[in-house]
């Protein structure tokens, strides 16, 4: 397994290289945004480890230009540890956000977990809710064969609405099995994620897919 780490602080750096590296990956450092940006888009990594606090490209801008084409899951690593950062950091389309200082085993456990989510799928390769199909390999969506580009979040979001259609989901349920975190009900990270996937798969269509249960949480069925 391959992991960047984008990271403008010298010793952060090399403390992270050196633990992951014993923990048995492969990892590259970049020093900073520009450079970071860089590696991303011309090599192959199953994981980026994100800083924001960077000159010249903070993290923020990184993962935006990272864009939806990007597959590689994200994990920032930052000081910035108020809620709105946090769900700003998620918003922009990242695994996960672990506030800086913090424990190496916690940020290997947030590793293996990210990476577990990505590995190959042995059943239910393709998945559809009514005009919507998810080839889950090729992590490609289409609906009424029009192609829609998710970030990884939201795909994730996604596949675990169609995978559990019918089902009336809590947020709870949803920020435990997509972000692996407790809910906080002052947090909104999970409507805004299902806001942002709903203006994708929902609003261009006649159709919707997702349904708010009021008081509750959320629901997958297409009604025809």
């Amino acid at each position: 397994m391959r992991i960047l780490v984008i990271e403008d602080e010298a010793k952060t750096g090399e403390y992270l290289h050196n633990g992951l590296t014993e923990a048995g990956y492969v990892v590259d450092v970049a020093a900073n945004g520009i450079d970071g940006l860089h590696l991303a888009n011309e090599m192959q990594y199953d994981l980026i480890l994100l800083d924001v606090m960077m000159p010249e490209m903070n993290g923020w801008t990184v993962m935006q230009k990272l864009g939806a084409r990007s597959k590689t899951p994200v994990l920032f690593l930052s000081a910035r540890g108020t809620l709105e950062d946090r769900l700003k950091g998620l918003d922009l389309g990242a695994d996960d956000y672990l506030v800086k200082p913090f424990s190496f085993a916690e940020l290997l456990a947030r590793i293996r977990i990210i990476l577990r989510r990505g590995q190959p799928q042995t059943q239910d390769e393709v998945l559809e809710a009514g005009d919507l199909r998810i080839d889950v390999p090729k992590r490609r969506v289409e609906r009424g064969g029009t192609r829609i580009t998710l970030t990884n979040k939201e795909f994730n979001l996604l596949l675990f609405f169609v995978q559990h259609q019918g089902q009336v989901l809590s947020r709870a349920l949803i920020a435990s099995r997509v972000w692996d975190m407790n809910f906080d009900s002052d947090s909104n990270v999970v409507d805004v994620a299902v806001r942002r996937l709903r203006q994708k798969i929902d609003d261009p269509f006649a159709v919707r897919l997702i349904h708010t249960v009021h008081g509750v949480g959320y629901r997958c069925e297409h009604e025809a």
